[in-house]
């Protein structure tokens, strides 16, 4: 959510700001909405003061051994018109509310300008991609050549965008995401969290995915109202939610691991071969809590993290920014780690590490006790993959096939798998 005094004092700012993203800030409209509920205030402030006016009198009268049956039956009156005063400012905020909470984050100021992916700007590259002797296949072929993995299966117990995995590219899948955890807890200095799947509808407007992005949950049938984490950024950043965090523990670094749910409502037709967009999936989520002035080296200590992972898998990767109209609707800046993929010939994402700044932690209230000011202030909060841990399998397979059809395994991973070194 967006700051309210800022949207108040200069909300051309903002709506200049957003036009950046392609989003249109409706000025007249919030405009309206803030003049009923100022009006309704001010009207509410007056009674207010009328009634407490009024209960002196009350109170002077009795003192006096008058009669006060007139000021009392004003006080009725006042209390019953401040009731419906008070529906009035509540209803209209409200409306303002659910307003804010369609509008997306601010965007950084060096954020690329941009429509769509094509003006992202590559900020680095690390790895020169492996040159074959034979024509690489992608990891479709590789797995199912190698009996690791079945789509068709997959389709017959739950239909299309779902994988089950055997054998040696299960366990692989498996090596994966226990090297992610180690690496960022031994070396990285993050807190493992075990979070729960299941998360309220509360949860998800806290970090955002609600109510934007609705038709990308999966709900669960039920009084409870359960969503599907599509993300294990949602449980672990609502872990401060309506917290006041004591700033001797700021940073706050977690790491978690957990599948993803998402019904992929927006991408038909996208990825349906494979690995790469599937409805049930695993990352390693890492998660920053962080003092706001802090936020952006967090930023880069987070990108860093998620990198060293490429590296050590030694998978070529190239770093990207992304432009205005490419980053989500949380973020105030975002970079993508892009791997090489063989068997599709180009850089595909495998990790977003963004900043969301204070836009997750007003609508979480999730803040910290400034010790310069004294008072509470909404924190920053980030997130990134570190990494996706499917598209890491895809990007194994990939870069470490053989000629004849088997995998190497990356020497970090041998620990992992028993000490083999090939699938």
């Amino acid at each position: 959510m967006l700051d309210p005094k800022l949207l108040r004092s200069d909300p051309a700012a903002v709506a200049t700001n957003l036009q950046r993203r392609g989003f249109n800030l409706d000025v007249a409209a919030f405009t309206a909405l803030e003049e009923r509920r100022k009006a309704a205030q001010i009207e509410s402030d007056k009674m207010r003061a009328e009634r407490n006016a009024n209960a002196r009198a009350v109170g002077m009268a009795k003192g006096k051994g008058e009669d006060a049956s007139a000021l009392l039956r004003r006080a009725e009156e006042l209390t019953g018109q401040l009731a419906t005063s008070d529906a009035a400012i509540a209803a209209v905020q409200t409306e303002l509310d659910a307003w804010q909470l369609g509008l997306p984050n601010l965007l950084h100021e060096s954020v690329p300008d941009g429509n769509d992916e094509t003006a992202n700007k590559e900020v680095r590259r690390w790895g020169t991609p492996r040159k074959f002797d034979f024509k690489p296949l992608d990891h479709v072929a590789l797995g199912e050549n190698l009996g690791g993995l079945d789509f068709e299966t997959a389709a017959k117990i739950s239909g299309a965008r779902f994988s089950v995995m055997k054998g040696g590219v299960a366990r692989l899948h498996r090596a994966l995401a226990q090297f992610m955890l180690d690496l960022h807890t031994r070396e990285h200095g993050y807190t493992e969290v075990y979070v729960p799947f299941l998360v309220t509808a509360g949860s998800l407007q806290g970090t955002g995915q609600l109510p934007k992005a609705e038709a990308d949950m999966f709900r669960v049938s039920g009084e409870q109202g359960f969503y599907l984490i599509p993300t294990g950024e949602v449980p672990a950043t609502n872990i401060v939610r309506d917290s006041i965090v004591d700033p001797g523990k700021l940073p706050m670094k977690m790491v978690t691991h957990t599948p993803c749910f998402r019904s992929e409502a927006g991408a038909a037709g996208k990825d349906t071969r494979g690995l790469i967009r599937q409805h049930q999936f695993e990352k390693v989520e890492l998660v920053h809590i962080a003092r706001p002035t802090e936020s952006y080296a967090s930023l880069e200590d987070l990108t860093a993290s998620a990198e060293k992972v490429l590296q050590k898998l030694e998978l070529p990767y190239r770093v990207v920014a992304l432009c205005a109209g490419d980053i989500g609707f949380t973020s105030a800046k975002t970079y993508d780690l892009e791997v090489w993929l063989p068997g599709q010939d180009r850089y595909r994402e495998i990790s977003s590490c963004s900043n969301c700044e204070a836009f997750q932690a007003r609508r979480m209230q999730a803040r910290w006790r400034n010790p310069e000011t004294g008072k509470p202030e909404p924190l920053h909060t980030l997130n990134g993959s570190g990494v996706a841990v499917g598209r890491a399998l895809v990007a194994v397979l990939e870069n470490y096939q053989n000629a004849d059809g088997s995998v190497s395994i990356p020497g970090v991973l041998r620990p992992y798998m028993g000490g083999a070194d090939s699938v």
